[in-house]
């Protein structure tokens, strides 16, 4: 058997400052860059994501597999129109020339363009008309994924990652090969039923490692093995501004509209999902005192400035925080923070070179969600400590094995405090990345981590204790803060 496969990734934040141009899915700073023909089988293969779990389970299979193209970028604000059409063009382009018995898309879900709300489910659209009606689509998606009725419409079966931080991506391509034989073995497509949350849940109260998602996805697995089912529970990427922005559960089986049911009932009450933040004043405060009593770190989430949530990981309301209550002065030299995106200052450290004083402003003053700007530039006499090209394999537990190229980078050193500085955006969820520029997380008391979630795959195993902290930026920490236009009013209620 033929299987076309092919992938794009995007989680879009339309209330985000920065688009996603075609550059950015040729960067490979966050996702490996473009890729088209064989060479996608060569560099994906291995790699915890999803299309490597596909190959891997196609290839056990005997399945025959026909590469198009593969590109994903950081998440931000709007696809700009240019980029989605180039990626799309070069995926139906294959479609239509290629010989192949069934596809599979590793899609994220969530990516809004300037002239299309849903864009995943716009190329399933062409890719079917191409196709016709009977020959399988299957695709996977992120657990953020905003699932719509075009895309489980026109797509055979959809299936999405069951772990957030997301250590199952691969795991999830596989499981779209399960779904995909199925599909095969059966000759139609197996009955689907769905339903979807008449509310949002904000990102931090979304985590499997925490209660209650992570009881709930247990019973999840319970209620497949049970029924038959392959379901899956999508929280939805609460800060894309359009009409089905909005969890959902859905499953396919025989007996999907019992397993579906049942598994809504537990998931749909909203006072589960309720979740605290602290001022970054406080969650400092706070930190230092843990700090002055435990030896492993301390860690502060900044999640309204989270570079997987379309911030543009470069506000310093929380450096401002480490600076003011005196942190790195109590711990010198174990405080760190990253990844502050400033290429500026990347590049000035590379030239002057380690040792070398800077006297410069780090980080940026950006729009957020309320239309205030956030905290200014930090201003001081930086020591470089650190020097890197900024290449680096992953090799904790989300997207291990991949390579990611962020540029220039250093470690630049202020009043005590550590502050990783990159010329690419990235989440900080491996801590391959600070030992980069020099900084191991092992040592630190207080590390701050420019992530809401996926940091805990690598950082709980030794953090002492994690605070989420609520520094002003582009991601609102509570989706109800956010200035919806589109949104139905039904799905702005706060859980």
């Amino acid at each position: 058997m033929k299987i076309l496969v092919a992938g794009y990734q995007h989680e879009t934040n339309t209330f985000a400052p920065t688009k996603a141009d075609w550059a950015a899915f040729n960067r490979g700073d966050s996702f490996p860059a473009f890729v088209h023909g064989q060479a996608m089988l060569t560099q994906l293969t291995g790699v915890n994501i999803p299309i490597g779990g596909f190959i891997d389970a196609a290839r056990t299979k005997g399945w025959q597999l026909v590469p198009s193209s593969w590109c994903g970028a950081i998440p931000s604000s709007y696809v700009t129109e240019d980029a989605f059409e180039r990626m799309a063009a070069s995926i139906l382009a294959d479609v239509a020339r290629a010989d192949f018995d069934a596809v599979y898309l590793d899609l994220h879900g969530a990516a809004v363009a300037e002239h299309v709300a849903d864009t995943e489910g716009e190329l399933i659209t062409r890719i079917r008309k191409l196709v016709g009606p009977d020959l399988p689509i299957v695709a996977s998606l992120d657990l953020h994924a905003n699932v719509t009725l075009r895309m489980l419409r026109e797509a055979d079966a959809l299936v999405a990652y069951r772990s957030y931080p997301h250590v199952d991506m691969a795991a999830t391509g596989e499981l779209a090969a399960t779904l995909l034989a199925r599909r095969m073995q059966l000759g139609r497509r197996e009955p689907l039923h769905h339903k979807r949350l008449p509310f949002l849940i904000p990102l931090n109260a979304q985590s499997t490692w925490l209660e209650p998602a992570k009881s709930l996805y247990g019973e999840l697995l319970e209620l497949d093995d049970h029924y038959g089912t392959v379901m899956s529970f999508c929280m939805a990427f609460p800060a894309a501004d359009f009409d089905e922005c909005a969890p959902m559960a859905w499953g396919y089986g025989e007996r999907a509209e019992a397993a579906v049911e049942q598994l809504y009932t537990r998931v749909s009450p909203p006072e589960q999902w309720r979740t605290t933040t602290l001022p970054a004043a406080e969650a400092v405060q706070k930190a230092m005192a843990l700090a002055s009593s435990t030896g492993q770190p301390v860690v502060l989430a900044d999640t309204q400035d989270n570079p997987g949530a379309g911030g543009d990981s470069n506000t310093t309301g929380l450096l401002h925080a480490l600076l003011r209550q005196e942190a790195g002065r109590r711990f010198p030299g174990q405080v760190a923070l990253g990844m502050l995106f400033d290429p500026a200052a990347a590049a000035a450290a590379r030239t002057a070179g380690v040792g070398a004083t800077l006297h410069i402003g780090v980080g940026k003053a950006v729009p957020t969600f309320t239309g205030e700007p956030s905290d200014p530039p930090v201003q001081g006499a930086f020591k470089v400590r650190a020097v890197s090209d900024g290449t680096v394999t992953l090799k904790g537990p989300m997207m291990t094995g991949l390579t990611v190229q962020l540029g220039p980078c250093a470690c630049l050193e202020i009043d005590g405090v550590l502050v990783a500085v990159t010329s690419g955006k990235k989440q900080l969820l491996d801590r391959e990345l600070l030992r980069m520029v020099g900084i191991h997380a092992e040592a630190m008391r207080i590390i701050v981590v420019k992530s809401s979630n996926h940091f805990r795959a690598d950082f709980t195993p030794i953090a002492s204790e994690i605070i989420v902290a609520k520094a002003a930026g582009p991601m609102a920490a509570d989706p109800g803060d956010l200035p919806w236009k589109n949104l139905p009013a039904s799905t702005r209620t706060r859980p």
